[in-house]
Parts: C-alpha cells; sequence; structure tokens
C-alpha cells in the first residue's frame, strides 16, 4: 500500500486554496483517533503504528497549513518536484530579496521596533498576494514554472518572517 495522499488523509482535493480552519478541526478529530495516549494498554505493535499515523498525521497537517509548504507539495504530487536548493533565476526578485535583508539589518541596527512591526505587515501583504498569484496560476497546468518561481518566493518571504519574528523577540527583551 502507498504513502496516502496528505490531502486524501484529510478528505480533501488537491488544491491550494484550502480552508485552514476545517483542515484544523478535522486535524484535531483526526489526531484524537491516534494519539498515542489512546493505545497506552495496547500491544507493542498496536502503540507503533498510532505513533506512526501520529507522526504522518502531524506532518501532512504542518505542510498543508503553510502556503509555501502546500505549494511546494502540490508541485510534487503533480510530477514537478523541486530541488530544495536551485540556483534561481529570478533577478527581480534577488534583487527585491537584498532590498528587504538591508532594511531588516536597518531595523536590526537602529533597534526601531514600530520599524519592525511596519516592515512586518509589508511582508504579510507581500505574502498574501504570493499565494493568491500562486493560486490562480496553479489552476494553469501550463503555467508549472511560474508556479514553481512562486513558491520559491514564498519559502523566501516565510525565511524572512521567522527572522523579523526572531528580531522583534530579540528587541522586546
Amino acid at each position: 500500500m502507498g504513502i496516502p495522499c496528505h490531502f486524501a488523509l484529510f478528505e480533501l482535493q488537491p488544491s491550494f486554496r484550502l480552508d485552514l480552519e476545517q483542515l484544523a478541526t478535522r486535524y484535531r478529530e483526526l489526531a484524537r483517533g491516534v494519539h498515542p495516549d489512546r493505545f497506552a494498554d495496547a500491544s507493542e505493535r498496536e502503540q507503533r503504528s498510532a505513533l506512526e499515523q501520529s507522526a504522518r498525521l502531524n506532518d501532512a497537517y504542518q505542510t498543508l497549513k503553510s502556503p509555501a509548504q502546500r505549494a511546494r507539495y502540490l508541485l510534487k504530487i503533480s510530477g514537478h518536484e523541486v530541488p530544495m536548493e536551485v540556483t534561481v533565476h529570478d533577478p527581480e526578485f534577488l534583487l527585491q530579496q537584498m532590498q528587504w535583508r538591508e532594511e531588516l539589518e536597518d531595523l536590526q541596527d537602529s533597534a526601531d521596533l514600530d520599524g519592525v512591526a511596519v516592515f512586518k505587515r509589508r511582508l504579510k501583504a507581500a505574502q498574501e498576494q504570493l499565494n493568491e498569484s500562486f493560486a490562480a496560476c496553479w489552476d494553469d497546468a501550463a503555467q508549472r514554472e511560474q508556479a514553481e518561481r512562486l513558491m520559491r518566493r514564498m519559502q523566501f518571504l516565510d525565511k524572512l518572517t521567522y527572522e523579523v519574528r526572531q528580531l522583534e523577540e530579540r528587541l522586546d527583551d
């Protein structure tokens, strides 16, 4: 038996646009059924199986709830697996990345917490725009190359958002 598709696990059709509340609700329902505590008195084999199912469910949920990871997963299951590290031929976005990095360094150097909040809102808007662009081109099989480019941009913004949160925490202390 093959590994079930993450979407099938949650009884969803493969799609970039997901109702995240519905996904979270279904996750909690399924997690209760395979939680290792429910198998405390079961055989070692059943305990191991519950643990594996729980891990698979957690992995599927983490993948589907993140737009960038969901985009990568959709590309993968459609036969367009994208290597993690490749040279990106996206000069426009590379320039944007450098500008964001410089701006983040300036905010760090000046310890500007208000500026960080504004920067964070701009990143969130950029992420939402990328998500919409990916969703639109995902529905068109002829645009898989563009979908891959957008997914890479999404991954970068996820990483940058994480770095902004870390900076916020350091400045908040």
